[in-house]
Parts: C-alpha cells; sequence; structure tokens
C-alpha cells in the first residue's frame, strides 16, 4: 500500500477539469485507489483527522470525487493497493499536478 498527500491549490478547488483527469488516470491500473478529504477542523495529529474505518472515495468515480467538495487549502490522502500500485502512485502523483 502508498499513501501520499496533496494540498488543493487551486482557487476553484476540485472542479470538474481536475476531476475527469484523477478519473482518467486511475481507470488505467488495476490498484485499488481512493482519495479521502483530511477534516481540517481538527487541530493537532494530521492522522487523526481521517474518521476511522474511512477508505475514502472511489478515484475511478467522477461523482464520488466530486463529493469529496474538496476547497482550496484542504489536503487530500490517496492510498493506491494492488499489484500495480508503484506505478500507479507515480501516475496519479502527475495527475494530482493540476
Amino acid at each position: 500500500m502508498i499513501q501520499f498527500s496533496h494540498i488543493i491549490c487551486d482557487p476553484l478547488g476540485l472542479h470538474a477539469r481536475p476531476v475527469a483527469q484523477i478519473a482518467a488516470a486511475a481507470m488505467s491500473w488495476d490498484s485499488k485507489i481512493t482519495v479521502s478529504r483530511v477534516d481540517s477542523s481538527f487541530a493537532g495529529d494530521r492522522s487523526a483527522d481521517i474518521p476511522a474505518g474511512s477508505s475514502g472515495v472511489d478515484a475511478k468515480d467522477l461523482m464520488a470525487l466530486m463529493s469529496l467538495n474538496a476547497a482550496c487549502g484542504d489536503e487530500l490522502i490517496i492510498t493506491v493497493q494492488g499489484s500495480d500500485e508503484q506505478a500507479a502512485a507515480q501516475a496519479l502523483r502527475q495527475a494530482f499536478t493540476f
């Protein structure tokens, strides 16, 4: 399993164009790819910000990604797990450079 984070820098947040790019990149891989939005309302340990048992949304699902409602400044945690996780994680890092 590989995890990495991304801070949304686009003033429009996570909108349709980058969501489409992320989903297209994710669909190219067999690995399970999920995206979680860190709840920034908590202070302190960032690992505690994601609710226990939360698996995030499927990165291959456009509507699920839009449902994150990620705004500028929000942190996303991307998790990649599967047989091609190394290559998939590298491709997803590129997709998140919007």
